[in-house]
């Protein structure tokens, strides 16, 4: 009876909830399980110096019970559950704002199903004002406000100023005497309550709907809560969708939409895992949270073998191996580059690559510069008898010349993405090809066995080394004590 005092608006329509409520009644049938009196948690009253603490159990017992229960080999999986559902109020810490799940001693108690969230409870910030206003008229350390509900308390009797005796009047008749125990329990249920729909600052609230799908939804009542607490009373509606009358024009746009999406690709999704799979199995040996990378990371390892190669401007195999993905990957190296144009060089069609490092340059320059560089990619390579020339179709030439009229960053990029597909359909197929290519990953390949080689042998050097060296030590050592005679006197001394 005295939880039934207690009336907050809730929204009339709950079946537009959908979704949500199907999530509602899983978390709703495993607190059921977990209150049952033999299966499930036990709720005990735990006695402190001065006081009883009724109907509580520990958030140990929560994670224990959830693991045995719901199949969960990992605790950190079942208290990250535990947090999901304490998040909505089901269960909450008797002593804290924050509503997670802990693996300790905390205690907790559960929520009464009155105040469950599939009740679809759309409190006011009149009713958040009375609530407060209680606590206020209570002198009990557990009932003191919180920083953040006292600004949320000063900002609302300002927000009522001309209705606070009123809200103040509603405040005193529910503060009645009632029984003690009762009363500590209603009063952790209201505050759980308002923890959830008025959260801390800077926890999530997950009363929280997107404005989008407020839109969706046929409930203009939906409100969109602020983080901090309290929303204006005049922002609590969202605007109402009223279908526009379906006309002759609106038809015939909607008959040529849906014409488009039939026309439009779609790829299959078993395609699109195959191609997936396939890119993730490609670059499998490049990760190195899958495969130690070689050579080793020299920041975290003794082994230098990345500075040398860095040093002498050699690639190492993978490096090489990896041109040969796609074409991005050898423009990206700047070795791959200079590999890849000195191939074109030796068969003089160089001038395509030029001009596609050329416009990259052109994306990088500053602004005041960028028009003067463009008129000289202009005369380099699309000006009639430019010294070299490329061969572009009429289409990306018109386009071209007339983004010149008013020059920019992109005023080549037709120019540039016809070359580059040129490029790759031609020219890099002929440098995967070409001995340059075959040469480089067989030299690295030969390179990479003998480094291995010399790696083990070094290793075995360096290992007869330190014997030698101990060795020596100890012979050092002995024909020290030898000759010293601290044996012969340490015997004397014994005797």
């Amino acid at each position: 009876a005295a939880i039934v005092s207690l009336k907050y608006s809730k929204s009339n329509n709950c079946q537009d909830h959908g979704p949500v409520l199907l999530c509602f009644a899983t978390i709703e049938d495993i607190i059921t399980r977990l209150q049952d009196e033999t299966e499930g948690v036990p709720v005990r009253t735990v006695k402190s110096f001065l006081s009883k603490i009724p109907s509580v159990v520990t958030g140990s017992d929560i994670v224990q019970w959830m693991m045995k229960n719901l199949n969960i080999d990992d605790p950190a999986e079942a208290i990250h559950i535990g947090s999901l559902i304490a998040a909505q109020g089901y269960i909450f810490p008797i002593s804290d704002h924050v509503l997670i799940l802990k693996d300790d001693g905390t205690l907790y108690r559960f929520q009464a199903p009155y105040f469950w969230p599939s009740n679809c409870w759309e409190p006011e910030n009149a009713d958040y004002a009375i609530y407060l206003c209680k606590r206020t008229m209570q002198n009990k350390t557990r009932l003191e406000l919180a920083d953040y509900e006292a600004e949320n308390l000063a900002r609302l009797q300002r927000a009522f100023a001309r209705k606070w005796e009123f809200i103040f009047m509603q405040a005193e008749a529910q503060v009645k005497k009632k029984d003690k125990t009762e009363r500590k329990i209603l009063d952790s249920q209201e505050r759980a309550f308002w923890d959830v729909h008025r959260p801390v600052p800077g926890c999530v609230n997950t009363t929280e709907m997107d404005i989008r799908k407020c839109r969706r939804l046929k409930n203009p009542q939906r409100v969109k809560k602020s983080v901090y607490g309290v929303v204006d009373d005049t922002q609590t509606q969202s605007p109402v969708h009223t279908p526009s009358q379906q006309t002759t024009v609106f038809c015939l746009f909607q008959i040529l939409f849906l014409n488009t999406q039939l026309d439009r690709h779609c790829m299959k999704m078993s395609k699109v895992a195959e191609t997936l799979m396939s890119y993730t199995e490609q670059y499998l040996d490049y990760d190195p949270f899958v495969t130690v990378p070689e050579p080793a990371n020299p920041w975290i390892s003794d082994d230098v073998t990345f500075w040398e190669l860095e040093a002498s401007k050699d690639p190492s195999q993978q490096r090489v191996k990896k041109w040969g993905f796609s074409l991005d990957e050898a423009l990206k190296d700047p070795v791959g580059r200079e590999q890849f144009l000195k191939f074109l060089e030796s068969e003089f069609s160089s001038e395509n690559l030029l001009f596609w490092l050329a416009v990259q340059d052109l994306k990088c320059r500053p602004l005041q510069e960028v028009a003067a560089r463009a008129q000289e990619i202009w005369q380099e390579f699309l000006a009639e008898g430019a010294p070299s020339a490329i061969n572009l179709d009429s289409h990306s030439y018109e386009r071209t010349s007339q983004n010149l009229k008013d020059p920019g960053r992109y005023s080549f990029e037709d120019a540039q993405d016809h070359i580059y597909k040129l490029m790759k359909s031609d020219s890099y197929p002929r440098f995967l090809r070409s001995n340059t290519y075959q040469d480089l990953v067989l030299a690295r390949k030969k390179q990479g066995r003998r480094t291995s080689l010399e790696k083990f042998t070094r290793s075995v050097v360096s290992g007869t080394c330190c014997l030698e060296k101990k060795n020596d030590h100890r012979q050092s050592f002995s024909s020290f004590i030898s000759k010293s005679g601290f044996l012969e006197g340490s015997q004397t001394r014994i005797k």
